[in-house]
């Protein structure tokens, strides 16, 4: 019979409480009754819920609706990171994620060994990690395993891809959809299959971007928001296109997303005019703007923070289109 702790009890009854609260009240019922660093802007959506010994979320960090963390270690959410809808994480260990992370929808994270990720780094959708491998008795000679997961920095594990316990995945890596991953993976690799094997260096695959290629690069990202966002998800109809320009009426305002190239002098950047606001998409790696303005550096991936809706509705189309997860400040 399984015996339960006055502590165990408390942090059940916590978990439950979490469950039901609306989301603006639960990070401060995690500061207050479960001693648990929660930085600035922390989300944490409806029917989620997260028991841990400790808790740490940094800045911005998210943990969306429908989202169950149980953990007998820690829970460390790095700054700007995010897991989304419908995941569970379980386990007797240790989970920490670090800035600018991503878990996708309907993953499962087993954490009965710790299980660590590194910066920039993503588990695409119902991707899974285990590092507890057992059904079938030990003692009549079955195979059991225990050990830990470790993911680097700047990894892509695209949708479905599950990781065997013991696993370690060096940096720079991109693991293709449902893959099955039952050895570790140096550095630099591109890798796919059941099981997993090597296909290609990542250099192969990534294209050397001088400043000319970053603005052309640009004028594609400002085609592709025009035509998902403004105009599918927004329903704008009435757009001003040009190469580096786009100029439309949102909520009675005046607006305007423009491109600063890398061939732009300083002194030389347009202003607003009366009534109109714009949304500033610039590559520019020596000039740092005034702070008032609507400023997108792609050269820093730095941003503001805002309430503008526009700004926003660039910000995050880029970070889910174009993988640009822009620093906040």
């Amino acid at each position: 019979m399984l015996m339960y702790t006055a502590d165990m009890m408390e942090r059940m009854l916590l978990f439950g409480l979490l469950f039901i609260l609306p989301p603006f009240m639960k990070p401060w019922v995690l500061r207050r009754f479960c001693g648990a660093h929660i930085g600035r802007r922390v989300s944490i959506g409806w029917f989620a819920s997260i028991a841990a010994r400790e808790i740490e979320l940094g800045d911005y960090a998210a943990v969306r609706a429908a989202t169950l963390i149980r953990l007998n270690g820690a829970f460390r959410l790095g700054r700007q990171s995010e897991i989304s809808n419908f995941c569970l994480i379980y386990g007797a260990s240790d989970l920490e994620i670090g800035d600018q992370c991503y878990i996708g929808p309907q993953c499962l994270l087993n954490c009965d060994e710790p299980v660590r990720m590194g910066y920039y780094s993503a588990l695409g959708p119902r991707s899974m990690v285990f590092t507890h491998g057992s059904f079938l008795p030990f003692t009549q000679g079955y195979w059991v395993k225990l050990a830990g997961v470790t993911i680097g920095s700047y990894v892509w594990c695209a949708a479905g891809v599950f990781l065997h316990p013991g696993v370690e995945i060096g940096d720079e890596c991109f693991v293709n959809s449902r893959s099955v991953v039952t050895q570790s993976i140096p550095s630099g690799l591109v890798v796919e299959g059941n099981p997993a094997r090597v296909v290609q260096p990542m250099e192969a695959v990534r294209r050397k971007m001088s400043p000319r290629r970053v603005d052309a690069a640009l004028q594609q990202v400002l085609r592709d928001f025009a035509t998902v966002m403004l105009e599918r998800e927004m329903g704008i109809t009435a757009i001003e296109r040009s190469a580096n320009r786009l100029a439309f009426a949102w909520e009675g305002r005046r607006y305007v997303v423009l491109i600063v190239p890398s061939t732009s002098a300083a002194g030389a950047i347009p202003t607003a005019a009366p009534g109109e606001t714009i949304v500033y998409l610039a590559n520019l790696p020596e000039h740092r703007p005034p702070p008032e303005l609507l400023w997108l550096d792609v050269t820093t991936l730095s941003a503001r923070v805002t309430g503008d809706p526009v700004y926003e509705s660039l910000r995050i189309f880029m970070q889910r289109y174009y993988g640009m997860r822009f620093t906040l400040s």
